[in-house]
C-alpha cells in the first residue's frame, strides 16, 4: 500500500564504545515503523555520520558533519559509556558537539549513560572524568537516562522513544506542519480547473461504468457516458470542444484511453477521486 507519511530523521550520537547500542538504536527505529508507521503516517529514519555523509574536503570534519548530516535532522539519541570521544577543535568531542548543537537549535535530544562493569585496566582516566564532567552538564539541562546492561537500554528506550513521538512539542508540530503540506497537496491535485464538457464526461463516467465511449453514427460523433450521449453533431465548432474535453482529461491523468482507436476511454483512479470531489461540491 503506498501512502504519504511524515518521515522523522534520528541522529544516532556516540563515541565509539557503545557500538552495541547504536545497532540496537537502528533496530527499535525499524520495529517502531513496522508496528506504527501505517497507521500513524510517521516514519523514523535513522540517521549518522557514518551512513549519511561522504568524503568532503574544504572545512572541519565535525561542521562539515553537522552541516551535511545533523542540521536536518529532528530528534538525536546521544549514547555513552566510558569515553567522551575525539576533541573536534571547538568542543570536548564530535559527540558533545553534536549535542549542543542540536539542542541549542530547539530541538529534542534523549541522552543515556550506560553503568555497565568495565575492567579498570581498560579505562582511559582523562576520557571517563571528561564523561563525568558532561554527564553533570546534561543533567543541568534536563533529564537523563542510565542502564546497567543493553536488555535494560532497550526496554527503555523503545517506552521512551514512544513518550518523546507522541508527547514532544518540536516534533508534533513538525509532523502536523508536513501532514497539512500533504493535505493541501492532495486538495490541490483534486481540485482541478475542468473546462463544462470535461466536467460533464468526467462526472457522468464515475456514475456509471467509468468509461467513456466516442462513436462515430449516421447523425454525427457522440460521446457517451453512463448511457448519456454528449455532442451527436458534425458541427465542427461542437466536435471541437469535446475534443478538446478528453484531451484535456487525458492530459490531466484523469482518462486512460483503452486500446489504440481513440474510442474507449476509462477513468483512472486520480479520475474518480477528482469526479467525486467535483460531485461533492455541486451537491
Amino acid at each position: 500500500m503506498v501512502y504519504q507519511a511524515s518521515v522523522v530523521s534520528v541522529m544516532i550520537a556516540s563515541p565509539g564504545d557503545v557500538s552495541k547500542e547504536r545497532e540496537l538504536v537502528r533496530s527499535i527505529i525499524h520495529d517502531t515503523n513496522d508496528i506504527f508507521a501505517s497507521s500513524s503516517k510517521t516514519v523514523l529514519l535513522p540517521v549518522g555520520w557514518e551512513s549519511h555523509s561522504a568524503p568532503e574536503l574544504g572545512g572541519r570534519p565535525q561542521a562539515i558533519i553537522n552541516k551535511r548530516v545533523l542540521k536536518d535532522c529532528d530528534l538525536l539519541v546521544g549514547i555513552f559509556w566510558t569515553r567522551l570521544g575525539t576533541p573536534t577543535g571547538t568542543s570536548e568531542s564530535g559527540t558533545v558537539e553534536e549535542i549542543k548543537e542540536h539542542v541549542k537549535s530547539g530541538k529534542p535530544a534523549m541522552i543515556y549513560f550506560s553503568r555497565s562493569p568495565v575492567a579498570p585496566e581498560t579505562l582511559d582516566p582523562e576520557q571517563f572524568a571528561a564523561l563525568k564532567t558532561f554527564e553533570r552538564w546534561c543533567k543541568e539541562q534536563g533529564l537523563v537516562e542510565s542502564y546497567d546492561d543493553t536488555s535494560e537500554f532497550v526496554e527503555k528506550f523503545r517506552r521512551q522513544l514512544h513518550f518523546v513521538l507522541r508527547d514532544n512539542n518540536y516534533i508534533g508540530m513538525e509532523v502536523a506542519k508536513i501532514a497539512e503540506v500533504n493535505e493541501g497537496a492532495i486538495k490541490s491535485e483534486l481540485n482541478v480547473s475542468l473546462t463544462e464538457e470535461a466536467a460533464n464526461l468526467l462526472i457522468e463516467a464515475a456514475k456509471g461504468n467509468g468509461e467513456i465511449l466516442q462513436l462515430d453514427t449516421l447523425g454525427g460523433r457522440t460521446v457517451q457516458a453512463n448511457g448519456k450521449e454528449f455532442c451527436g453533431t458534425w458541427d465542427r465548432r461542437e466536435l471541437a470542444k469535446y475534443d478538446a474535453a478528453l484531451a484535456q482529461l487525458i492530459e490531466l491523468g484523469l482518462i486512460a484511453e483503452q486500446g489504440s482507436r481513440g474510442q474507449i476511454f476509462a477513468l483512472t483512479a486520480k479520475g474518480f477521486s477528482v469526479a467525486d470531489a467535483q460531485i461533492s461540491e455541486t451537491d
